[in-house]
């Protein structure tokens, strides 16, 4: 078999952008890549390709380059004869030059007139856009619009005798769905020759789609910038850069990038010197700064939770947190509450000073504990914005909410899981029977309503306002609930806080408690396994079965333990959750979704509500996702029960 060539592709172009050291590692599998995740799941999660399919529609006479991207001569030698004809629409073209090649989402050609058209499934509100540079000049969307830059100067290295106007394809939050089942028309299949997965519904027509909402947009001037001044680069010549990657490339040469805040994202990374994988990351700093990969591993100043000051550390050299002092933070604390500067330096002080005990304010959240009123309601939504409406009237990333899970907590200590809501039927917009059932969960008490950040007060603010739009016979009373137990948006046109407005535990953490093992995170999923090191109580009762417990639950046996122990620490409850498909046979699992098979987190959440919306399943299947997705929800809002009793147990002390 041939040699491949090593060409400059757009997808390792726009990978050099952030870092032009990465073409090193792409695409080598002797190196890490963290970001090599199944397509097939990232396709159902972004809906991208039925955004491009959508796209599509509206050419009918568009033709197809079909072909896997290797076939870079073959692709490009079919491109080139359709585009003899004097006015084609074609989806894929291939272009190949000086090393360089790129397929094109949609080119239309009307003589030497050539629309190059990007699709993206990104949103914008076309009543509203006049341009992507700024108010300070500046130039938004950069990669996406050096993506198309790119193209149009791989194109006119070709055919220089064409006039290329770029576009944009873009979802148009200003515009509805006209018809009823729109995302339908656009089913994702595992195994497909064509590049989105796409099955598009037998026979459709362009006129079965109702009135469009995706938009063209020009972008002309934001690509003319680019290609004349190239602001990434700081004015070095578009062709150039182009060049430098291309040649860097072929030869298989490291371009060597300064070290910076960019790295903490690096895909090509892999913290475990023993794997069999190298981390190009750990390489770039060894090479850079002769640092070991032990001290590369050193938390970092990037780490420091919220701090906005680490970017010009790092370009100082501060790279690493315990090489910051008191003064790099400006450290100002507060009364009974941790400020934001003192959580900074305490995430400093306390590794420097090899202390992993935890720091909290227990005044002020005995102070702040003494206002809520039993029985505590904690609730946890999931929610998901699609591209492509589910069903008529909705607005493109409408967000649609499909669960939620209410625990109960009881002056006495009894907890329960008292109530639970999951529509998951396809093409059925759910919004307003979730609220329904929201109110008749909250309305049984006046305790005090409790949320993890601010997701869920979001979420009913939307409702709030679909509801203002629609018919719906109860919508008046069922506004008042939202805010009764809300307040207010910046989006909002009105203004209000209601009574029972939920306390945001995420705050009360933020503002009361440190803990080292949280690694500076303030996310759910990162504080309760600190509560849990810390607290005897946690690990006296959730280790012992429900049936023997204070609980009740709704989707785990009586004789489930949520705490289990390995080399005496406690395991993640989440890691501890069932299988997806636990009882499947072989059979089974080969016609069920890879990398589902355990539901832990929002991500793989919302992925599996979108499998149930845009794909065939069994029956089996689907009823084993949605007991996944009950399982995963409830154990959100006892995760936020765990934390009130670790306060419980700190105050009462």
């Amino acid at each position: 078999m041939p040699t491949r060539q090593r060409l400059l592709t757009k997808s390792r172009f726009k990978t050099a952008l952030g870092c032009p050291t990465k073409l090193f590692y792409t695409r080598k599998q002797e190196y890490e890549d963290n970001s090599s995740t199944d397509s097939f799941l990232q396709a159902l999660a972004e809906g991208g390709f039925q955004v491009e399919e959508l796209a599509r529609m509206e050419y009918p006479k568009g033709v197809a380059i079909l072909g896997k991207d290797y076939n870079y001569k073959a692709l490009a030698e079919r491109t080139q004869e359709l585009l003899i004809q004097e006015n084609v629409v074609i989806f894929e073209p291939a272009f190949l030059i000086n090393g360089l090649f790129i397929r094109v989402d949609i080119l239309e050609k009307m003589g030497t007139s050539i629309k190059l058209i990007e699709v993206k499934a990104k949103s914008i509100d076309s009543t509203n856009h006049d341009s992507f540079f700024n108010k300070k000049g500046n130039l938004g969307w950069s990669e996406y619009l050096y993506d198309v830059a790119f193209q149009q100067y791989v194109i006119q290295c070709q055919h220089p005798e064409f006039k290329i106007t770029p576009y944009l394809n873009l979802v148009d939050k200003s515009k509805r769905a006209t018809v009823d089942g729109l995302n339908q028309c656009f089913k994702i299949v595992e195994h497909s020759e064509l590049r989105t997965g796409i099955h598009k519904k037998e026979g459709l027509t362009k006129a079965d789609l109702g009135d469009p909402i995706l938009c063209n947009v020009n972008v002309s001037e934001e690509v003319n910038h680019i290609l004349n001044t190239n602001p990434l680069f700081d004015g070095q010549p578009f062709a150039e850069v182009v060049t430098l990657f291309q040649e860097h490339y072929r030869k298989d040469l490291k371009i060597h990038t300064p070290i910076g805040k960019h790295c903490k994202g690096c895909e090509f990374k892999n913290d475990n010197s023993t794997n069999t994988s190298k981390s190009g990351f750990h390489e770039c700093w060894s090479e850079q700064l002769n640092l070991s990969y032990e001290r590369i591993n050193s938390p970092k100043t990037w780490d420091i939770w919220n701090f906005r000051s680490s970017g010009k550390l790092i370009d100082n050299e501060l790279y690493f947190i315990d090489q910051l002092e008191e003064h790099h933070i400006n450290h100002k604390p507060l009364p009974q509450e941790i400020s934001t500067s003192e959580r900074h330096w305490l995430q400093i002080s306390k590794p420097n000073a090899e202390d992993d005990t935890p720091h909290i304010e227990v005044e002020g959240l005995r102070d702040d504990m003494k206002t809520w009123k039993f029985p505590l309601n904690f609730i946890d939504f999931e929610t998901t914005a699609v591209a492509i409406p589910f069903t008529k009237g909705l607005a493109p990333y409408e967000q649609v909410a499909f669960q939620f899970s209410h625990h109960t907590v009881y002056e006495d200590g009894r907890v329960e899981h008292t109530s639970e809501f999951i529509d998951v039927h396809i093409g059925f917009f759910p919004n307003f029977d979730f609220i329904r059932a929201l109110k008749a969960a909250l309305e049984v008490n006046e305790g005090s309503i409790f949320r993890y950040h601010n997701h869920e007060n979001t979420i009913l603010n939307v409702i709030r306002r679909q509801l203002l739009e629609s018919e719906e016979p109860d919508k008046e009373e069922l506004i008042v609930f939202i805010e009764n137990i809300t307040h207010s948006t910046g989006n909002s046109a009105e203004a209000w806080c209601g009574e029972r407005d939920m306390i945001d535990l995420y705050q009360i953490v933020k503002r009361f408690y440190f803990h080292p093992a949280m690694n500076g995170s303030l996310s759910l999923k990162a504080v309760l396994p600190a509560f849990l090191k810390e607290s005897e109580f946690l690990k006296q009762k959730y280790s012992k079965a429900i049936q023997d417990i204070n609980l009740t639950s709704k989707n785990f046996s009586k004789d489930y333990t949520f705490l289990r122990f390995e080399d005496g620490f406690t395991v993640n409850p989440y890691k501890n959750l069932p299988s997806v498909y636990k009882n499947f046979t072989a059979d089974e699992l080969d016609n069920a979704t890879t990398g589902l098979n355990h539901l832990a987190d929002g991500g793989t959440a919302l992925t599996a509500y979108a499998k149930l919306q845009f794909t065939e399943v069994s029956l089996q299947e689907h009823n084993a996702l949605v007991e996944a997705l009950l399982r995963y929800c409830e154990l959100d809002t006892l995760a936020m029960v765990m934390i009130y009793e670790h306060f419980k147990e700190l105050t009462d002390a």
